[in-house]
């Protein structure tokens, strides 16, 4: 699984290098290092192909003539690439992306179990400010889904 948090910089072409423990995670539980790297409203978020495979197969299911599943698909898949890292463990960024959330000079990579997050370094800041003053009204949010005590929604 994907842990932890590790800054890199981004040399002149886009690049930055995988940490190790990522590298082993895709090799090891994936077998491959082939990513799909796409954005969300604040951050780029890296998918191994096999994770993203499931993505896409819930994405079909969608109701396709509503017009928020399409504008949704629009901005999630639109920007969507294929991304291998060299043999160096560098991966490259396509420019688009990076322009995407001002990535100039440095990244903060997070991982989230089963993909990892990339951020701009200030935005990324910022939200952790933001997630620890509201942290209390947080976990009671998830503590139920932690716990497996959920309430049942009240009878309409």
């Amino acid at each position: 699984m994907f842990r932890g948090k590790f800054k890199h910089n981004l040399d002149a072409k886009g690049r930055f290098a995988l940490p190790s423990k990522f590298r082993e995670v895709l090799r090891v539980k994936y077998g491959s290092e082939a990513l799909v790297v796409t954005n969300y409203p604040d951050c780029l978020v890296a998918y191994p192909w096999e994770e993203w495979k499931k993505i896409e197969e819930k994405l079909l299911k969608l109701p396709w003539e509503m017009p928020e599943v399409r504008e949704y698909l629009r901005y999630f898949l639109g920007s969507a690439e294929e991304c291998q890292p060299d043999r160096q463990g560098r991966l490259l960024l396509p420019q688009s992306l990076r322009e995407e959330i001002g990535l100039e000079k440095e990244v903060v990579l997070l991982g989230m179990l089963n993909h990892f997050e990339i951020w701009n370094p200030r935005d990324l800041e910022e939200k952790f400010k933001q997630t620890k003053q509201n942290f209390a009204q947080l976990m009671k949010v998830i503590n139920p889904y932690l716990t497996g005590v959920q309430e049942k929604p009240a009878a309409i």
